[in-house]
């Protein structure tokens, strides 16, 4: 301000220019400020995203490293290779050849074929419990539920979310497995049943809340024409927000799968850890995620079993990729038919 008025004394300026420069003075520095704190801006959420990204590139880059000696130490290939892996194997004379998952006996047996199955087990049930009740809650909260039931709905149902996953494997393996035994009259009492509706648990939040934000966003121009067309509360909802909500849905839907792929504690509690393969749900399953968490901490570094255990996180890591991959790409498909039906 001082430099303003000796400027314009000096250039015997009147005072409404001294006033006029003055304003012009502030809205210039104003502005630079504005400018650099933008750019700054822009370049922290650049870099954070890029670090975020940069981190999952190390974190697959570390696990495929530790993995890669079964594809070319000759050491690990006399117990284990990608072959023994996928094929049946016989280890003894006399015996016929099957899957089999025992690393720690006289001759280490490291079939995959057991821990996929017992790992797809648990998910179609987890996504056979969460599915229905998560898009349930989330059509009726959205369309049906009075704005005071739903305040209390939304929040119960996304309080799961916060609910550890030990804490579910803990209810599950004391709780739900004696419930569903005298129930049902399982042979074993932590079976794949046990462990899926635990695991639907973890994934009814996600499914609900997802399902529940695609419902709401759709237009209100859309139901109002129906219900002008003379269509009642349910047919709106299910012949006209529905539809145009399904990629949203399918959105939680293909995230929950994931989870529920990837999900350890619950599983490695409530499963039995058995490594089979069999029809019936009611037997016990073993996953790739409990496998790990079960023997990672006491195998010897290096050994062909270290490498096996790894392996199994590359390809955890693998199938959660080309699911939310391919569930990306479903999305964009049914997102462009639905503009197209719509316009």
């Amino acid at each position: 301000m001082f430099i303003v008025e000796a400027l314009g004394k000096a250039l015997s300026l009147p005072s409404v220019s001294q006033n006029w420069l003055l304003t012009k003075m502030k809205k210039l520095k104003f502005k630079s400020k504005s400018t650099i704190g933008e750019y700054i801006g822009k370049k922290i959420i650049t870099i954070n995203s890029f670090a975020a990204l940069f981190a999952i590139l190390l974190i697959f880059v570390f696990i495929f490293k530790e993995a890669l000696p079964i594809f070319y130490d000759e050491f690990i290939q006399e117990e284990v290779s990608v072959e023994k892996m996928i094929f049946k194997q016989s280890f003894a004379e006399g015996r016929d050849a099957k899957f089999s998952w025992q690393p720690n006996s006289d001759n280490p047996r490291y079939s995959l074929l057991p821990l996929f199955v017992g790992t797809l087990k648990a998910a179609l049930i987890a996504m056979l419990f969460a599915v229905p009740l998560g898009v349930g809650g989330a059509i009726y909260s959205s369309q049906f539920a009075s704005k005071r039931m739903r305040e209390i709905i939304k929040p119960v149902i996304e309080l799961l979310s916060g609910i550890p996953s030990v804490v579910l494997g803990f209810f599950a393996l004391i709780v739900l497995a004696t419930f569903l035994q005298n129930s049902f009259g399982f042979t074993y009492r932590l079976n794949s049943i046990n462990a899926g509706i635990a695991l639907g648990l973890a994934v009814i939040p996600i499914v609900f809340t997802i399902s529940e934000d695609a419902l709401i966003s759709v237009p209100n121009s859309l139901k109002d024409a129906a219900l002008a067309l003379g269509a009642n509360r349910w047919q709106v909802s299910f012949t006209m927000t529905l539809p145009a909500a399904f990629p949203g849905i399918a959105a939680g839907i293909v995230l929950g799968f994931g989870r529920a792929i990837g999900e350890t504690m619950i599983v490695l509690m409530a499963s039995g850890n058995a490594a089979i393969i069999s029809e019936n749900f009611g037997d016990s399953i073993r996953t790739f995620s409990a496998t790990i968490a079960a023997e990672l901490a006491e195998v010897v570094f290096g050994s062909a079993h270290y490498s096996v255990l790894f392996f199994l996180g590359t390809l955890l890591f693998v199938f959660t990729f080309l699911i939310n991959i391919g569930g990306d790409i479903i999305l964009n498909k049914l997102k462009g038919k639905m503009q197209g039906e719509q316009s």
